[in-house]
């Protein structure tokens, strides 16, 4: 029952809202235009903006990734840097030492930040990198006021893996032979994702 669904993304897509909208009408759905590589400041102000028009905000999604291990800097970037920088930033509205109400933050990482695929140790790192920061998030709710846990999915067919680059090119065919492995939908990941937003477990890793 969620009334409003705020998407922060570098590229609007109006078909993909539309569809969101129709889903639930009685939801309202916007789009802001945002770059998680920007700075901390920078995402500050706009979540100002969306603050002052919502008044509350329950939960943030952190779920933007690359996969792509020529792409060195990028990738920790998007994938490890932009969940830590988003999140920074919402505690200046949430953080309870600053009179916040709390909130709760669900980080979508991935099983390679406990089981590496090799052959992209960069994009592996970054997600053990954002898995480490929920962990330490959830323990700190505490003295914050703020929950996090973590999603964690396996091979998911999305263009992600379809085809993509490994470090120092060690092995060419590595979305090939990912997709080897036993996959899932979108759907089947979202169908997940709904239950681990229910059930809302502080530290949990989904």
């Amino acid at each position: 029952g969620p009334k409003n669904l705020v998407i922060l993304d570098r590229i609007e897509n109006p078909t993909a809202i539309a569809e969101l909208k129709a889903l639930n009408p009685k939801v309202t759905v916007t789009f802001y235009p945002y770059d998680v590589t920007v700075p901390v400041a920078e995402t500050t102000k706009l979540l100002k903006t969306i603050f002052a028009k919502l008044k509350t905000v329950d939960l943030l999604i952190n779920g933007a990734g690359i996969l792509d291990d020529h792409q060195i800097e990028r990738t920790i970037a998007v994938n490890f840097t932009g969940t830590v920088n988003t999140t920074t930033a919402i505690m200046e509205f949430w953080d309870k030492r600053k009179g916040g109400p709390g909130g709760v933050i669900a980080n979508i990482c991935s099983v390679t930040g406990f089981n590496a695929i090799y052959q992209v140790p960069v994009y592996s790192a970054s997600k053990a990198a954002a898995l480490s920061f929920t962990n330490s998030l959830a323990r700190l709710a505490p003295i914050t006021g703020v929950t996090a846990y973590s999603i964690n999915p396996g091979i998911t067919r999305t263009p992600l893996v379809h085809k993509f680059n490994s470090w120092l090119d060690v092995e060419p065919r590595v979305g090939e032979l990912l997709l080897e492995h036993p996959t899932q939908t979108t759907l089947e990941c979202a169908q997940n994702f709904v239950k681990a937003i229910e059930a809302n477990q502080n530290g949990a890793i989904w």
